[in-house]
C-alpha cells in the first residue's frame, strides 16, 4: 500500500502538458476554488475525492485502504475531520452513500448516486460520473469568470483612476484657474464642479458602496434578491446570453447523469432543483416537478416557461418519443458547451480593446479639459 501514490495516478489521469498548457496570468488564481469560511467542501475538493476513489475502488482496493490514502494527501483540518468521519462510519458498517450523508457536507445528489451505484454494482462508474460532473462544474464556473473579471477589474482600477485624478489633479488646475481668472471652457467648468462634487461627497459615497456591500451579503440568499438578480443577470446585454447557456449546459448534464443513472423523472428533477444554484431556472423546477407528478410529460412542461429555448424543449420531446432522454440531453451539454466556450472566448477578446478605448477617452477628456485654458491662455502672449 506505501507504494501507491494519489498524485501520480491523478497526474496520469489528467491531460499533458502539451495538450492542456494555458497561460498563467494575473488573473489566474480567481480560477482556484476559494472558500471563504472553512466549513464547506469545495468542488475541486470533491471532484478530486470521487476520481481518486473511482481509480482505487476500479483497482480492487479495498475501500477502508482507499479512505486512508484519501486521507493521507489532505492538508487542511476541516476537510480531513469530514473524511475522518466518512472512513468511522464505514468501519462500523455503514455504507460508502450512508456515511456521505450523515456528515452533512454532501448533496442529496450525491447520496442517491452513490447509493444508486451501490445497489447495481457499479460503484466506480457512479463516482467517476460524479468526477465528471464536478469538473465540468468547475469548468462552468471558470468560463463565467474568465468573461466577467477582465471587465470588471479594469472598470474598478478606471474609477479609482478617475476619482484620484478628480480628488488631487483637477484641484491643482483650479487653483491655477483662479490665479488668472477669465472666462473657462465648457468642458472645463464641467469637470471643475465635478471634482468639487466629488470631494465634497467622496464619504458619503464610500459610506454608501459600504451599505450596498453589507446589503448584499445579508441578502444574498433571500428568495426575492436571488430572482431580482437572476434577472437582471439573463437580461444584462452579451454577458446574460453567455450565463444563460452556462446554467442551461449545467441542466442538461445533470438531467443526463440521473436518467442515464435510472433515477426516475420526478426524483431527478427533485435533485436537479437543489443543484442548480440559479434561481431563474431553479424556481421553475417545483412547477414542473408538480406537472410531471400531475401526469405531464417533461417537454410539455418545460415548454410553459421562456427560459428554456423551444429548440431545447422540441429535443427532449423527440427524446421522449424514442425513449432516449439521456443521450438527447448529452448532446445538448455538448451543444450548449462549445457555444459557451467559443462566446466566452469571444467576448474575453472583444471587452478588452474597448474598455483600453474607454478608459483612454475617459483620462483624455479630463486633460483635455485641464489643459485646454492654458491653452487658450497661452494664445494671448
Amino acid at each position: 500500500m506505501q507504494g501507491i501514490s494519489l498524485e501520480k495516478i491523478n497526474q496520469q489521469q489528467k491531460p499533458s502538458k502539451t495538450e492542456d498548457k494555458k497561460p498563467k496570468d494575473f488573473f489566474s488564481f480567481l480560477n482556484k476554488d476559494i472558500q471563504l469560511f472553512g466549513n464547506e467542501i469545495g468542488d475541486k475538493v470533491r471532484e478530486s475525492f470521487y476520481l481518486e476513489m473511482s481509480m482505487l475502488l476500479s483497482a480492487g482496493i479495498d475501500i477502508r485502504n482507499v479512505l486512508e490514502l484519501i486521507l493521507s494527501e489532505k492538508q487542511k483540518k476541516n476537510i480531513k475531520s469530514v473524511f475522518e468521519k466518512i472512513k468511522e462510519d464505514i468501519i462500523k458498517g455503514s455504507s460508502l452513500s450512508e456515511a456521505l450523508r450523515s456528515s452533512n457536507k454532501f448533496s442529496e445528489y450525491e447520496y442517491f448516486s452513490v447509493q444508486i451505484g451501490e445497489e447495481t454494482g457499479k460503484l466506480s462508474e457512479v463516482l467517476k460520473d460524479l468526477s465528471v460532473y464536478y469538473t465540468k462544474k468547475i469548468k462552468q464556473r471558470r468560463q463565467i469568470i474568465a468573461a466577467l473579471t477582465y471587465p470588471a477589474i479594469v472598470s474598478s482600477f478606471a474609477l479609482i483612476a478617475v476619482l484620484f485624478m478628480l480628488n488631487f489633479v483637477v484641484p491643482m488646475f483650479a487653483d491655477v484657474f483662479k490665479r488668472f481668472g477669465g472666462e473657462l471652457p465648457g468642458i472645463t467648468k464641467f469637470i471643475l464642479s465635478l471634482s468639487a462634487s466629488v470631494q465634497s461627497g467622496f464619504w458619503y459615497f464610500a459610506f454608501i458602496v459600504l451599505i450596498a456591500i453589507t446589503f448584499f451579503i445579508s441578502q444574498r440568499r433571500k428568495i426575492w434578491f436571488r430572482s431580482l438578480s437572476g434577472k437582471v443577470l439573463i437580461h444584462t446585454p452579451v454577458i446574460g446570453k453567455l450565463v444563460h447557456k452556462i446554467y442551461l449546459s449545467r441542466f442538461c448534464n445533470s438531467m443526463h447523469l440521473m436518467i442515464a443513472s435510472k433515477v426516475s423523472m420526478l426524483r431527478a428533477i427533485t435533485l436537479i432543483r437543489q443543484m442548480i444554484s440559479f434561481y431563474p431556472i431553479e424556481s421553475t423546477l417545483k412547477k414542473v416537478e408538480e406537472d410531471i407528478m400531475h401526469g405531464k410529460s417533461l417537454h410539455e412542461s418545460l415548454s410553459l416557461f421562456t427560459i428554456y429555448p423551444q429548440k431545447m424543449t422540441a429535443l427532449i420531446k423527440a427524446g421522449e418519443e424514442v425513449n432516449k432522454l439521456d443521450f438527447f440531453f448529452e448532446k445538448l451539454y455538448q451543444q450548449y458547451t462549445d457555444e459557451t466556450e467559443y462566446q466566452s472566448a469571444v467576448l474575453g477578446n472583444l471587452l478588452e480593446p474597448f474598455i483600453i478605448i474607454f478608459l483612454g477617452l475617459l483620462v483624455g477628456v479630463i486633460l483635455i479639459a485641464m489643459y485646454l485654458p492654458l491653452f487658450q491662455l497661452g494664445q494671448h502672449f
